[in-house]
């Protein structure tokens, strides 16, 4: 297949938007809003299907939650019969938000994750159709552990490779199975939590946002309510990689798919000021895995701004030299074609941006 097109998918307070470009990202294009006046939580074009399958969690205060698939790269969406759910009822208890979306392993083509509050992980064998609930997340002993933050309970974060599986949740932690769910273990040894009564906790870290590198699912990075952090045994362990950064808070995270040493972040003042630091745009950089960090700032403003990016706002789009996208909390969204070192911005003030999802589209 020859790569037809990169398209970003950006969700938002008031609906999804769709830049669009040739393979060699010069310009833009926007399209949408696709599903106006859902919140979009989560979007993401599936790579097992060329870029051409695509998923969005969208929620509306009056018509509820709903899941959409796209089968042409975004450019139409359908509702979804059924969404994950606790129980047969439309109330809180079974359902409040969909809050992560994810792809199954490669020989799957079909199955999809989801992650929902109240703390809820599911899956999809036939492109979101139906949906079951994996017991064994729920009923393992750390379950006890988990607590609503600030921003509630949820399953934030879904990471697949092969029968492995990853999430984290807010406050709850970061787990891990080696059986496609069967069982798990809880993965947070090392990480502070001092906002916990015990010294060292098992399980309900306050966790913002897990990334795994899909050519290496041992080495996982999460950015936490202390600090960010790497694993290079699969979640065993954990050394805190903050040192460099100007802060130890944020959400956002994104990896190079080809160099599992390569990560990128977005730091935001403190708990009680989720805004950037100093008022100055700047994404951090590392190339060797935390031990350094750069800040990229061509480009991006750097005086009297003062904005947030979610967990899901800063993503790659998998091309070689590295693409990225980010949007903010004004609306703004900005992309560099060469790994950061320059960023240009859509030509567009969106509502507040909840998620970027970017990825290639073939022919």
């Amino acid at each position: 297949m020859k790569l037809a097109e990169i398209a970003v998918l950006i969700g938002t307070r008031k609906g999804l938007f769709v830049a669009r470009a040739n393979p060699k990202r010069e310009q833009f294009a926007l399209e949408g809003p696709y599903l106006a006046g859902y919140e979009i939580q989560r979007a993401f074009l599936d790579p097992r299907h060329g870029g051409t399958v695509a998923y969005a969690a969208a929620h509306h205060p009056v018509w509820g939650i709903h899941i959409y698939r796209s089968t042409d790269a975004g450019r139409s969406w359908h509702s979804l019969a059924e969404v994950p759910r606790h129980g047969d009822d439309d109330t809180a208890d079974s359902l409040r938000t969909i809050w992560s979306l994810a792809p199954g392993p490669a020989e799957s083509p079909d199955t999809i994750y989801a992650g929902i509050e109240p703390p809820g992980l599911f899956v999809s064998t036939d492109r979101g159709e139906g949906w079951r609930r994996l017991d064994a997340f729920h009923t393992q002993p750390a379950a006890e552990h988990w607590h609503p933050a600030k921003g509630g309970c949820a399953v934030h974060s879904i990471h697949v490779h092969g029968q492995r599986l990853y999430c984290a949740l807010a406050a709850g932690g970061v787990y891990r199975s080696d059986d496609a769910g069967a069982s798990w273990q809880a993965c947070n040894k090392g990480v502070r939590a001092p906002y916990l009564p015990e010294a060292e906790p098992v399980a309900g870290h306050n966790d913002h946002t897990l990334r795994m590198h899909p050519a290496d699912p041992d080495r996982l990075y999460r950015q936490s309510h202390t600090g960010t952090w790497r694993s290079d045994d699969g979640g065993r362990s954990w050394v805190e990689i903050t040192e460099g950064l100007p802060s130890d808070f944020g959400y956002a995270l994104a990896i190079d798919p080809v160099d599992p040493d390569v990560l990128f972040t977005i730091p935001e003042d403190s708990s009680d000021f989720r805004a950037t630091v100093d008022g100055r745009l700047r994404v951090y950089r590392t190339r060797d895995a935390g031990a350094h960090w750069q800040a990229l700032t061509e480009g991006l403003p750097q005086r009297h701004c003062y904005v947030t990016v979610l967990r899901d706002g800063l993503a790659g789009d998998g091309l070689d030299p590295l693409g990225l996208y980010f949007g903010t909390s004004s609306g703004h969204v900005f992309h560099s074609r060469d790994r950061g070192d320059h960023w240009l911005p859509l030509p567009a003030i969106l509502p507040p941006v909840l998620s970027v999802d970017a990825g290639s589209v073939a022919r």
